[in-house]
């Protein structure tokens, strides 16, 4: 298929690569050492990484690559870039290491702070994402022509508000949120889901909202940042702002919402993630 942007293609393909360079080690089961934060690491998540940065260094070598295993680059030179690949090898570490499939490999290309296109693949499967705002988005499955996806501005009817949440990170402020959305908008249903497919599931109509009240990496939201807006989403800070990835001295990423960007209840999200 022909993507509307040129790297987009190469980029699903080396996504695809890096998935079956992972697979047999979660079949194996792994070693798993601690980064300084405390974070798991393991041999897949380098044997990813490597593969990633080699292969988008020969698609073009001028465009730097930031990745959560090799993230240790001074702002003072990360401040001059203006376009660069911002990669998570596995997303979802912890999902990986219990033998859950929902881990996945993101990555998204960056310009002047803003995400041109993002690439989402889930390696169990051979499953993709990519899209970006003003590109599509479109969803991959092995042997199958990709089709394009979008987001639902409302459920289904007879299908009730889905919010998607982590299975292993939430917050005071979040189940707050939770609590008013229920009594704005009815009874909720929570769809639980691992890495940055609770983004995948807004981009392709399964799901409603995704609020994120609790920490998070540039690395873990930008590619499938990328997938929702390609697909009518937004993400938002909580002052209602785009979410973006200037090249400041944190990696960690503000609060953020995930929703149809034209969702009559926009308003009313932002007033319950305020507080």
């Amino acid at each position: 298929m022909n993507f509307p942007h040129p790297l987009m293609a190469p980029v699903v393909a080396l996504a695809l690569q890096a998935g079956e360079a992972i697979l047999p080690f979660w079949r194996a089961g792994v070693e798993v050492t601690a980064k300084s934060d405390d974070s798991p690491v393991t041999a897949a998540d380098l044997a990813a990484h490597h593969l990633i940065v080699a292969g988008l260094t020969a698609l073009d070598s001028s465009i730097p690559v930031l990745s959560e295993e090799d993230a240790d680059i001074p702002q003072s030179v990360r401040a001059g870039w203006q376009r660069w690949w911002l990669v998570d090898p596995l997303d979802g570490t912890k999902e990986f290491i219990s033998g859950s499939e929902e881990f996945t490999v993101n990555i998204a290309l960056i310009e002047n702070g803003r995400v041109v296109f993002g690439v989402v693949t889930m390696p169990t499967n051979g499953r993709f994402y990519v899209g970006g705002a003003g590109l599509g988005t479109w969803r991959g499955d092995k042997g199958a022509t990709p089709i394009a996806i979008q987001v639902r501005d409302v459920p289904a009817p007879g299908e009730a508000f889905t919010v998607v949440a982590s299975r292993r990170h939430s917050s005071p402020e979040q189940e707050r949120l939770l609590a008013g959305l229920s009594a704005s908008l009815g009874e909720l249903q929570l769809a639980n889901i691992g890495s940055s497919l609770k983004f995948c599931l807004l981009a392709e109509g399964a799901a409603d909202c995704y609020p994120r009240l609790a920490p998070t990496s540039q690395w873990d939201t930008a590619a499938a940042q990328g997938v929702l807006e390609g697909a009518g989403g937004e993400v938002l800070d909580l002052n209602g702002e785009a979410f973006s990835y200037p090249p400041r001295e944190s990696l960690l990423n503000e609060f953020f919402l995930a929703l149809p960007a034209k969702a009559a209840w926009r308003g009313r999200l932002l007033e319950l993630a305020r507080g």
